[in-house]
């Protein structure tokens, strides 16, 4: 064990542990929550690290030797939370140990990244752990830099880093449906409006409204990216840059700019960006809106497919698993349900993102650990979930053609279509018939002599832009 002492007094810390003494007390202060710290917010954190220490490096606050080990250590940092976004392995949490839901605005999580890149520093030239007089956490890892304007302009390039990602996956489910648009093109069925029966339509102009939906909300985000590339990097605790040497404020972001590879600018005015929130309310209000585009055809390709042989049943969802253990044969949507509780989620996580900005308090808001936390993980619920749903539900729907036909003949609902070629007045009598013989409308209309099933399903085509085959 070594001894690591601060204002409060000393602590052991295991010897082998890279992380240092603020990191454990955050470690002992707060709850464990169960959850880590968002891969991507480590990365976007180091990167605003390496940053930082080539550009004190660059204009002579650090000495080449100790930049040189500082900026190797972090790339080796960078190297292994790579390795934990591809699912390889989670070693960085070994010593980035403190809890998302931490107090303190995020200085935790800055003290332990501090301590981190200081230890595996003086490793890099044969010093032991927590040889601080060498390389120090504070005054050669976080200089020119508080946690307040180091751990915001790290969550926007990290919410940058997942919304590329989250337009991928919208991309790919729309391209699904895109597949399922032209394969149901040709599939006549019943509308529905408010639960009713309504005009005819397509299976397949069901599912090419899902998509252009989807379609929507991929081009949202495309747009709010711009939004997040305002960043407060070089304002340090208020945005007034104190403590900072105004050459490191004017470099700093070309070289963070660089190293994340997005196009990040100074913000207009820093202590607006180190004290507002809005920006996460209004980006993560636009990703709701796609949870809300998902979590709607998901209802209806329930209801679809609800039955399939007591309900509606046009639609055949991919059987994944059994459905009860006291009905045998019973199979539930299951993947349809599973969006829907992500989906609800990212709604519920839109709320709290809207109070805590809300509760930001004269030069910084201090609830930022949280807003992150719930924004980085509606992204990462999201994406996962449209691939998900894709994969083992979109592309795995069959139609029941026989059923829809069903349906549609069961209706009156056939009877607008009818209208432009025989009037209204003809085509009413026919309904009041239909009632008063209890028969369906389909029934009443062929017995009626006006017009064959051939011509009526020609109409009905013409009606609904297909071509009839």
């Amino acid at each position: 064990m070594r001894t690591e002492n601060d204002s409060i007094g000393d602590l052991q810390i295991p010897d082998n542990a890279a992380y240092g003494i603020h990191a454990l007390r955050a470690k002992e202060n707060f709850i464990n929550s169960g959850e880590k710290i968002h891969p991507y917010l480590i990365k976007a954190y180091l990167l605003v690290k390496k940053a930082a220490a080539i550009t004190n490096s660059k204009i002579g606050l650090i000495e080449q030797n100790i930049s040189e080990a500082i900026i190797d250590s972090i790339d080796d940092l960078l190297k292994e939370i790579e390795e934990t976004i591809k699912n390889r392995g989670a070693s960085i949490y070994e010593n980035i140990i403190v809890d998302p839901l931490q107090g303190g605005a995020g200085t935790s999580l800055n003290m332990n990244l501090n301590e981190v890149i200081a230890n595996y520093s003086l490793k890099k030239l044969d010093y032991n752990y927590g040889d601080y007089s060498v390389i120090h956490p504070l005054d050669h890892i976080n200089l020119s830099q508080s946690t307040n304007d180091t751990f915001p302009t790290a969550l926007k390039i990290a919410s940058v880093f997942l919304l590329k990602e989250l337009q991928e996956s919208y991309v790919y489910l729309q391209k699904a449906l895109q597949r399922k648009e032209v394969e149901f093109k040709g599939i006549i069925k019943l509308g529905r409006t408010q639960y009713q029966d309504a005009v005819p339509i397509t299976l397949g102009q069901e599912f090419a409204a899902y998509a252009q939906a989807i379609a929507r909300d991929r081009w949202r985000l495309y747009n709010a990216e711009e939004r997040l590339r305002s960043v407060n990097l070089g304002g340090t605790a208020v945005g007034n840059s104190i403590t900072a040497d105004k050459k490191y404020v004017l470099e700093v972001i070309n070289v963070l700019r660089k190293l994340s590879g997005t196009p990040i600018a100074k913000a207009e005015d820093l202590i607006d960006a180190t004290q507002n929130m809005d920006v996460f309310v209004e980006v993560h209000g636009l990703v709701k809106a796609g949870a809300v585009s998902v979590q709607k055809m998901c209802n209806d390709l329930r209801f679809l497919s609800s039955g399939p042989l007591g309900g509606i049943g046009e639609i055949y969802l991919p059987q994944k698993q059994a459905g009860s253990s006291i009905m045998p044969g019973k199979v539930n949507p299951v993947i349809l349900e599973n969006t829907i509780q992500i989906c609800e989620m990212v709604k519920g996580n839109d709320v709290v993102i809207t109070n805590l900005a809300g509760n930001g308090h004269l030069e910084l808001n201090a609830f930022t650990p949280m807003l992150a936390h719930l924004f980085l993980k509606s992204l990462s619920l999201l994406i996962k979930s449209n691939y998900n749903l894709s994969d083992n539900c979109i592309v795995g729907i069959s139609a029941n053609v026989e059923r829809c036909k069903e349906n549609l003949i069961s209706s009156s609902a056939v009877a607008a279509a009818l209208i432009p070629k025989f009037g209204y007045e003809k085509i009413e009598i026919i309904a009041k018939q239909s009632y008063q013989n209890k028969r369906t409308f389909m029934e009443e209309l062929l017995a009626s002599e006006l017009i064959d099933e051939h011509e009526l399903m020609k109409i009905l085509s013409k009606e609904i832009g297909i071509e009839f085959e």
